[in-house]
């Protein structure tokens, strides 16, 4: 957030439910105007729109695919028109494939991982980039990719698309920081742990927390709220001087 302007808009992919709905609120409470994206739940992304409402901010939810060129197009587009000028982007929308074990992924699941996962985050960062570069006019601003700890883990035992996927997050954060620092644009990413949020249940893994949570040393799973105080920083200028950086926030784990 620049301490200049007098509207800052944030755009969160995903934030209909989990750590992308909880950012949201936390990013209206603290000033951000912010444009509330979905794909397929309107209904949960009204929810968060009515909270932010409801605690005096401004919010809107959009609905659009980011992993497609008309559903990033639609985003920001609309955003533009409803809030103006993006000036943050967290880049949080992802899937979590079923469980699936090397001898058992083929190459149709993995093109959907990759396009939801990798493209999506692509064309997001893209559209943000247009309008926040110093080059071409924009105001700057701060953009934060979601990675994950299976990016360092590496996912074996059967997330290990998920987790190339976010190793490729980790990639394409300090690349962005190298390329858009200059025009005005810090670039850092997230790396949660065990989290409590649903989207473990897409794995079709039972209580896969609870299975896992022994191995983290603080003894417990995190909450969406504290992965979202940490996007908030990364994104406001108290992390003026903080560019490329991956911050793990997964208990030690």
């Amino acid at each position: 957030m620049s301490p200049n302007l007098a509207n800052n808009v944030l755009v969160v992919t995903g934030a209909s439910r989990g750590i992308g709905a909880a950012t949201a609120r936390l990013a209206g409470r603290r000033g951000w105007s912010v444009a509330v994206n979905y794909n397929t739940h309107p209904e949960k992304a009204a929810e968060v729109v009515a909270d932010i409402e409801k605690a005096g901010g401004k919010a809107v939810a959009i609905q659009g695919d980011v992993s497609t060129e008309d559903g990033v197009a639609r985003l920001f587009t609309e955003t533009d028109r409803k809030l103006g000028r993006v000036t943050g982007l967290f880049n949080n929308a992802g899937i979590v494939p079923l469980n699936k074990l090397i001898t058992e992924v083929d190459a149709a699941g993995l093109a959907h991982v990759w396009q939801v996962n990798i493209t999506g985050m692509f064309l997001s960062a893209r559209e943000a980039v247009k309008r926040m570069s110093t080059r071409t006019g924009g105001p700057g601003g701060a953009i934060v990719n979601m990675s994950s700890a299976a990016a360092y883990i590496g996912g074996g035992g059967g997330m290990l698309a998920y987790g190339a996927s976010k190793g490729a997050m980790d990639t394409f954060t300090i690349g962005m920081s190298q390329e858009c620092g200059p025009q005005g644009i810090r670039v850092n990413a997230v790396r949660p742990g065990l989290i409590e949020t649903t989207i473990h249940d897409d794995s079709g893994v039972v209580d896969r927390i609870k299975k896992l949570v022994h191995m983290v040393p603080l003894g417990r799973s995190g909450e969406p709220e504290e992965v979202a105080e940490l996007v908030l920083y990364l994104l406001s200028p108290a992390a003026s001087y903080v560019n490329g950086s991956i911050v793990n926030i997964g208990g030690g784990r």
